[in-house]
């Protein structure tokens, strides 16, 4: 994974305690504890969840303090681990999307992140009951109007500075912002202030792998004390609110998670990756008007200068035509610039070829081209064209199922630009009946997750809220 967040942070000197030791609680008293935890999951009527950097190392995103955190080897000398995958391409763990199933059955009701991952969004999470203390690498947002941006590559800044984006919206256009917070920035309050709300509700706050060092993001799961609520600790390690806790489990979270989900009887749903892409088709007749020039290029959908992590290269073959050379485009952007006849129309093929970390190795595409430009648009219902990926994608058991999402035509320069969705990861979760005896055994054990057609990840201060230690 990307190390690039812990390099872009300004140099600290005390970053708090690190190294710390793990300890796992014996089989019989982690049962007992688990089957505590379902049950204080089950009669909980305002249950807030906290996560921390613990429940993201699974996906092989490092953690800071563990024994092979990142501030731990750098205090120590060594070398930071390797990426195994881009950090674009981690998909949610079986705690994220145990989490998407709890807030789907009504259970869960908020949910409060210092991780800057971006997975709990990208697992499905609803914004609006999400609070991501510290940003979000893949999220951008605009300082005038406030629009959020979430992309699928990582921001190249942190620290809420100016990225090289504006603002989609034509009435706004303002300059955009990365939302990940640098050491003395503060916690912004349109994510601190409905955390604290929700856990001053809380009757049932659960911190899944966190130290709970950070100030004063620490301190939210307090709140829920005073209104009689309780606090529910899973973490490898000792934390400083252990003895604030009704109940402390020393234990991998995936494992505590997945049992859980068990004696709760709910399924953990299978993560399904859907990412964009943009094909721009531009065209201009040439001056005897004879021929058609004509250019043709994938894009992200994210804007035109935007990077498209995912697509390695584009292959570009015709179809019942041998008069047209074929393309290979290996760099982007990803253009082909041609001429032909312009009263002669055809197919040409888009084969599209993943990066390393997707779940198929390339999708083909066919696009008639017959350069009649309509000004109608196509406009199809997005979220139920993504409903349909994702179901179709379960269904099969497969990656590469595609639709288009949206169609424009422009007459000044005459082009079209098409959306294309495509199915790019999907992750079949172990069935937790599959893992309990297992997961008991709180040692070290098989991924609990199933990568289909892919390979799997495994990576006081004051009033204006200031942090004093990360993760």
């Amino acid at each position: 994974m990307s190390l690039g967040y812990a390099e872009k942070l300004s140099y600290i000197e005390d970053v708090g305690n690190v190294g710390m030791t793990e300890y796992f609680d014996p089989p019989h008293v982690l049962q007992e504890k688990i089957e505590r935890l379902a049950l204080m999951v089950k009669k909980s009527k305002h249950l807030v969840v906290f996560t921390g950097a613990g429940i993201s190392t699974s996906c092989g995103i490092p953690d800071f303090r563990g024994p092979k955190g990142i501030w731990t080897l750098q205090r120590e000398g060594k070398a930071l681990p390797e990426a195994s995958l881009p950090f674009h391409r981690a998909m949610p763990s079986l705690t994220h999307m145990a989490l998407v199933e709890l807030e789907k059955a009504g259970i869960l009701k908020f949910l409060i992140s210092q991780n800057v991952d971006g997975l709990h969004l990208r697992s499905g999470i609803p914004r609006e009951k999400l609070a991501e203390l510290h940003g979000n690498s893949f999220m951008e947002a605009c300082p005038s109007c406030g629009a959020e941006y979430l992309r699928d590559f990582e921001v190249e800044t942190i620290g809420l500075k100016e990225t090289s984006r504006r603002c989609s919206d034509v009435k706004c256009g303002a300059k955009l912002k990365d939302t990940v917070l640098d050491w003395e920035d503060a916690l912004p309050p349109k994510e601190m202030d409905p955390a604290e709300k929700h856990c001053r509700m809380a009757d049932v706050v659960l911190c899944l792998g966190t130290s709970l060092q950070i100030t004063p993001a620490c301190n939210l799961p307090l709140k829920s004390l005073r209104g009689g609520g309780k606090i529910i600790i899973v973490n490898l390690q000792k934390t400083p609110k252990d003895k604030k806790a009704s109940l402390v489990i020393h234990g991998r979270v995936d494992k505590v998670i997945a049992s859980a989900m068990e004696f709760l009887k709910l399924q953990i749903p299978p993560f399904v990756r859907i990412d964009l892409f943009e094909v721009i088709l531009t065209q201009a007749l040439s001056i005897d008007r004879k021929y058609v020039n004509w250019t043709l290029q994938v894009a992200s959908a994210h804007g035109r200068r935007a990077p498209l992590p995912f697509i390695k290269s584009v292959e570009v073959s015709f179809l019942d035509n041998q008069d047209y050379k074929e393309a290979i485009l290996q760099m982007q952007p990803f253009r082909l610039k041609r001429r032909t006849m312009q009263a002669k129309s055809f197919e040409l093929v888009l084969k599209v070829n993943f990066i390393d970390g997707c779940g198929c190795q390339s999708v083909e595409i066919n696009i008639p081209i017959d350069f009649k430009v309509s000004i109608d648009c196509f406009n199809p219902d997005k979220d139920s064209v993504l409903q349909r990926l994702r179901e179709t994608a379960i269904q099969d058991l497969c990656c590469g199922q595609n639709a288009v999402i949206e169609r424009t035509a422009f007459l000044m320069p005459k082009s079209e630009v098409t959306v294309y969705a495509i199915v790019t990861n999907i992750v079949q979760y172990i069935k937790t009946s599959n893992v309990l005896a297992d997961s008991l055994s709180n040692g070290n054990v098989k991924r609990q997750r199933e990568s289909v057609n892919g390979t799997g990840t495994s990576r006081k201060r004051s009033k204006v809220h200031r942090r004093k230690s990360r993760y």
